[in-house]
This record gives structure tokens, C-alpha cells and sequence, in this order.
């Protein structure tokens, strides 16, 4: 039998690192590349980008898009944009949500809780559908994860929409996005500069306002990376751990065996 070696073991625990790191995903090599914060093995959300794409959402995106699996406590989460317990109740009190039935069997309206989830802009899919056009918003919970590409697949969508080349022709109320597949989207751009005034001051630029709704939506689809993140680096370090008892060990037991021979 052979010794073992040392070179193997290292070759192990590089696979173990290259399967477990997230940074080895296949996206489109089309797609506008971003080096986004939580896109590595210690990768962490931007808290104030959190913040700030919460804004976006909130005045530009809610009014379409839902975010069914969301609550408003979330937000107040670690790992997460870590509003403040007040600031978690204002943004929920701000919202008015359909509650009932009452005693007396009707239904009626109250300020939001902290544990509602987001409200939805529309009380069904056939409103959402006609009020679009005939294309049903899609919700925005687990958008990024939803979509080839993720992060930088919406970012590039939200930074794609041009002016369609010299004899393309598009139906009424279609939109060219060179990033989009068909490089047609029923959406207009929802961007603008200063269409948002950001409450921490910053500049809100398309490119600023979409980087910052993409980090969002990219904690919105996983509130746990963060955590999934520490848990991973435990294991690898445990993993690298052993793997060097069991190489030590391995190693004395060869030694004894090749004394007796």
C-alpha cells in the first residue's frame, strides 16, 4: 500500500473549497459584471446599499411587484437591512392592510404590523395582468434566484434599456432591452435619475438606484446568506482541520508499519 500523500490531500480540500465557494456559478458571459459584496465565501450585504434599495422598491417597484414571502420584520433582521425596531413599525404603520372580518362580519382596513407581509399592489393575478398590459408582473422575492444569471442578470436589465437598432420594429407599449432575452420587455425603463431622493443623501443615479434595488433583491431571495456564509467557513476550517489529524495520523501509522518491515 501507499504512503499517503500530501498532494492528494491538498487537491482534496481545494475541491471541497471550489464546490462549496458560490462564486463558481455559470451566468451568461453577456451579462454586465458587477462586483457585488455578497458574491464570495466571506461575502456581506452593503447595509446602506440594503437601505437604499429598500427605497427604490418601495417607491418605484412596489407599485407593480410584489414580494409575497417578505414581511416587514425582515427588514429589521441581521444580516438584512437592520432598520431599527422604530423604523420597522413606521414603514409597516404606513401601509394600510385588509384585516378582517369583523364582529360584525365585515372586513376593514388597518395600519400594517411588523409581522404582515408585504402588501401585494393588486388583489389578484387577472387585475395585475390587465393593469400591465397583458404581462404579469413577477414577484420579486426570489427574483435573483429565479433567474439565470441572478444579480447581475436584473442589474443589467434595469441598465439595458436603449434604443432598438435601425430597422427593428416594436409592437405599442414593448421596450428594447439589450440584455433581455428576445431583447424585448413589456416594462418601461423604471429608472431615472433623481427619480428617487435617497434619505442618506447619496446621488441617485440609474446606475446607483440599480445596483442598490439588485442588492435588495439579492437579500430578499437569500436573508440567511450571511449566516449560510459563517456556517460554511466553519466547515471548511473544521474540514481542513481533520483532514490534517487524518494526514498526521496516516502518516504514524505508515511510519510504525515501514519500522516493522
Amino acid at each position: 500500500m501507499k504512503k499517503f500523500n500530501l498532494k492528494k490531500l491538498a487537491l482534496l480540500l481545494f475541491t471541497i473549497i471550489i464546490f462549496i465557494n458560490p462564486l463558481y456559478s455559470a451566468e451568461s458571459g453577456d451579462l454586465l459584471k458587477v462586483k457585488w459584496s455578497f458574491k464570495n465565501l466571506t461575502g456581506k450585504f452593503d447595509r446602506a446599499s440594503l437601505q437604499r434599495g429598500f427605497q427604490v422598491y418601495k417607491e418605484v417597484c412596489s407599485s407593480c411587484h410584489s414580494m409575497e414571502y417578505l414581511s416587514y420584520r425582515n427588514l429589521g433582521e441581521p444580516g438584512g437591512p437592520e432598520f431599527s425596531k422604530e423604523e420597522v413599525g413606521i414603514i409597516a404603520a404606513s401601509i394600510e392592510i385588509e384585516d378582517g372580518p369583523d364582529s360584525q362580519g365585515e372586513m376593514f382596513t388597518r395600519p400594517g404590523r411588523p409581522s404582515d407581509n408585504f402588501k401585494s399592489p393588486y388583489s389578484n393575478v387577472n387585475a395585475a395582468t390587465a393593469a400591465n398590459g397583458g404581462a404579469y408582473p413577477p414577484d420579486m422575492s426570489v427574483l435573483v434566484k429565479a433567474r439565470p444569471g441572478g444579480a447581475d442578470y436584473i442589474y443589467s436589465v434595469l441598465m439595458g434599456y436603449e434604443e432598438p437598432p435601425a430597422g427593428m420594429s416594436l409592437e405599442d407599449g414593448v421596450y428594447y432591452n439589450k440584455y433581455m432575452i428576445g431583447n424585448k420587455i413589456k416594462m418601461a425603463s423604471p429608472l431615472s435619475d433623481g427619480i428617487v431622493e435617497y434619505t442618506d443623501g447619496s446621488e441617485a443615479t440609474v446606475d446607483q438606484m440599480a445596483r442598490d434595488v439588485t442588492t435588495f433583491l439579492a437579500w430578499a431571495a437569500e436573508p440567511e446568506l450571511e449566516a449560510r456564509h459563517k456556517t460554511g467557513i466553519k466547515v471548511i476550517i473544521y474540514l481542513i482541520l481533520l483532514s490534517i489529524l487524518v494526514y498526521f495520523s496516516m502518516k504514524k501509522i505508515w511510519s510504525r508499519i515501514d519500522s516493522e518491515v
